[in-house]
């Protein structure tokens, strides 16, 4: 089955950079097939006959051995991109195309309670909208400007997430 590992802070700026080549050989170490990687920001396209969990915590056992420091990796299988491009929620609301779109994804489902804190900051400027274990967050500031920008999504939900805009959400799952 085909796999995406989305890695949390990883070739920002200056941090923790990992070369793309150096990840891909990292995967391919730990025994992954027909690996690919997708622009600089730690996301891998990969082939495993594991679960998600048992893929968690492979690649991340896998990376802190092979960089020396922990990196939290976030799974989803072809079938879960496929879904989250596909349930996409904002094309009702006017403008929305020319907006900044992203995806947070979570490392679990949030509590309802938190869930409903972190929507009700939703505004005329910035919606949040959680599905399951993925954030949508659709915004008319620049990300400096948002609230995604000051790590909101892991305050309110207090689940790990790591966040990609909508272009690399749609192009990674279609490689």
């Amino acid at each position: 089955m085909t796999y995406f590992a989305f890695l949390k802070g990883v070739n920002v700026s200056g941090h923790r950079i990992i070369k793309m080549t150096e990840l891909k050989a990292i995967f391919e170490d730990m025994g992954f097939k027909n690996v690919r990687t997708f622009i600089q920001s730690g996301n891998v396209v990969f082939e495993s006959t594991l679960k998600s969990a048992a893929l968690k915590k492979k690649t991340e056992a896998g990376l802190a051995k092979a960089l020396g420091y922990s990196v939290n990796v976030i799974i989803r299988s072809k079938d879960e991109m496929e879904k989250i491009v596909k349930e996409y929620p904002f094309t009702k609301i006017k403008g929305h195309e020319e907006c900044r779109i992203n995806v947070g994804f979570l490392e679990s489902v949030p509590e309802s309670t938190l869930i409903n804190e972190l929507e009700s900051l939703s505004n005329d400027d910035e919606k949040f909208l959680v599905k399951g274990n993925n954030v949508y967050h659709l915004s008319r500031k620049n990300f400096a400007d948002s609230l995604l920008g000051k790590n909101i999504i892991e305050k309110k939900l207090k689940v790990i997430c790591t966040v990609r805009n909508w272009n690399t959400t749609n192009k990674i799952q279609r490689i």
